[in-house]
């Protein structure tokens, strides 16, 4: 495999740039260039901290959409990795960097796969765009979220997204995941009356009084999942409790939890249902909620139909379709109406010290996306 490939080229341009989240630290700008040459609008889209860039070929339907993120998570202690971590080094067959994997090599898979595509295809079908933004390893309050509400408000509409996550397991294109479950989190505090343990009379021991409720919301039977989702879990993160002395029953107990759940139930249910369990254990309880995302599912159709011919026709394998792991910003594309998958290199080092993603890998990507183009929009 050349070192001088297109896309390892590209890789290691974006991962040069040490883009700690949320800053995009001029990759878009780089970006857009790339994308101007091959006849793409840009218009990017800032919101407060946050850099983002939604780019456009063509004004027709469908519109294909690539979506992903220049933001990477920090380094961690720069001494630990084997190489520095925003220097990017070819050792081994892998290309070594933070964001390699997660997801810079998947964006340079992006722009060669569409420059090769364009080329060969100048007067292709329908519209090809690119959302990327710095958000999505932050808060992703101001990110892909924002942008998707510019997109609807004006009801430009995307018919087919891939999203560049790390998908793969062993070998690139074994994975794909054709959905996510959704993610809602409860930060739960039960009221009590605080006192001396030698007076039991005198109190109300939070901790005692919640201990019923919280065993059954952790044996709840939230459903039973379906073909592609696992049922929901129901997981207790955190319990904190005390004053500092051992010799006081404290006032008030907090609960952190999540639900990661299927399609199979609302977060309107959960939220409706883990009430009745509280309400009938007789606390008084408050739950303050964090919605992060709704569970979303693309079946079998256009979409992964053309990702598992290419992967097919590049690679050899029968991928795997999956909702396993944990969210992406498919979530807020899915609700659109979109069909969305997310398809991307080996995921064994996101987010590791020493994060890096196989050369080879890199051009195979770029070839899966470019059969991708071809099979949906070929003119």
């Amino acid at each position: 495999m050349s070192s001088e490939s297109a896309t390892l080229t590209l890789a290691k341009e974006l991962i040069s740039r040490p883009s700690v989240t949320p800053e995009d630290a001029g990759c878009q700008d780089y970006l857009g260039e790339r994308l101007t040459a091959v006849g793409f609008t840009l218009e990017p889209m800032p919101f407060e901290e946050v850099t983002n860039l939604w780019a456009r070929r063509g004004t027709e339907g469908p519109l294909f959409c690539f979506a992903g993120h220049t933001d990477v998570v920090p380094s961690g202690p720069e001494e630990r990795w084997r190489f520095p971590p925003f220097e990017p080094t070819e050792v081994d067959g892998f290309l070594w960097g933070r964001g390699a994997a997660d997801m810079k090599g998947s964006i340079a898979a992006f722009i060669t796969a569409l420059e090769r595509f364009i080329e060969k295809h100048p007067d292709h079908q329908g519209s090809i765009s690119l959302l990327i933004t710095s958000d999505e390893e932050g808060p992703f309050i101001n990110g892909t979220t924002r942008v998707v509400d510019t997109l609807e408000a004006r009801n430009e509409k995307i018919t087919w997204c891939i999203v560049g996550e790390p998908s793969s397991t062993d070998q690139v294109g074994d994975v794909i995941k054709n959905g996510r479950r959704g993610s809602i989190s409860g930060s739960l505090t039960i009221k009590g009356k605080q006192g001396h343990v030698a007076y039991p009379h005198l109190v109300r021991n939070p901790i005692h009084l919640a201990a019923p409720a919280l065993a059954e919301l952790s044996q709840e039977v939230w459903d039973e999942g379906n073909e592609f989702f696992p049922p929901t879990s129901f997981q207790i993160s955190n319990i904190h409790a005390g004053t500092g002395a051992t010799n006081v029953v404290p006032g008030e107990l907090k609960v952190e939890f999540n639900l990661r759940f299927s399609t199979e139930i609302t977060d309107t249910e959960i939220r409706e249902r883990v009430a009745a369990i509280l309400d009938r254990h007789q606390l008084d309880w408050h739950i303050d909620w964090t919605l992060s995302g709704q569970a979303f599912l693309t079946a079998a159709g256009s979409l992964v139909d053309a990702c598992n011919d290419a992967i097919k026709q590049v690679t050899g394998l029968e991928t795997e379709l999956s909702t396993a792991g944990g969210t992406s910003d498919g979530r807020f594309i899915a609700p659109t109406g979109a069909q969305v998958v997310e398809l991307g290199p080996i995921n064994a080092t996101i987010h590791q010290i020493d994060e890096r993603v196989s050369i080879a890998d890199l051009d195979k990507l770029s070839e899966i996306y470019e059969q991708i183009l071809i099979k949906l929009l070929a003119s």
